[in-house]
């Protein structure tokens, strides 16, 4: 895939996977995200990714598309975790909210309350440092 078709493939998906380090272990979890300026914002819950990504810093995130002809689109990118501040949150969810509206998506969206769980919520971001992307077409 080429740059620009990297930057379309991200900006129109709205699920990635987040892989971290869990000692020699990798732990890979399904994020919503947006993409803007080269970074994935994520909205989530204290746990295992968010402490696995503050411990270390570097992480893979990757997005996928498969089709009903046998065909797919995937990029993955080598970066770095950053947490954001209050101000970061609120652009965050503002980001969220609106891919979520671009997508027909409907509910409440994300909030800055915490989850059922209690969790506090972590909003945070994947800086791209390498991106890569593959497809094949099919039919």
């Amino acid at each position: 895939m080429t740059d620009a078709e990297v930057e379309e493939f991200l900006a129109t998906q709205r699920v990635g996977r987040v892989g971290c380090r869990d000692g020699e272990d990798t732990y890979v979890v399904p994020v919503i995200y947006a993409w803007h300026e080269g970074c994935a914002y994520a909205y989530t819950t204290e746990g295992k990714k968010v402490a696995l990504m503050r411990r270390h810093g570097r992480v893979a995130f990757e997005v996928d598309e498969y089709r009903p002809d046998g065909g797919w689109r995937s990029v993955i990118l080598q970066g770095v975790y950053e947490e954001l501040d209050e101000a970061g949150a609120a652009m965050t969810l503002d980001l969220l909210r609106a891919r979520m509206a671009a997508t027909g998506a409907t509910g409440r969206g994300p909030s800055r309350e915490a989850g059922g769980s209690g969790r506090a919520p972590v909003a945070f971001r994947v800086r791209a440092e390498r991106l890569s992307g593959r497809r094949v077409e099919r039919g």
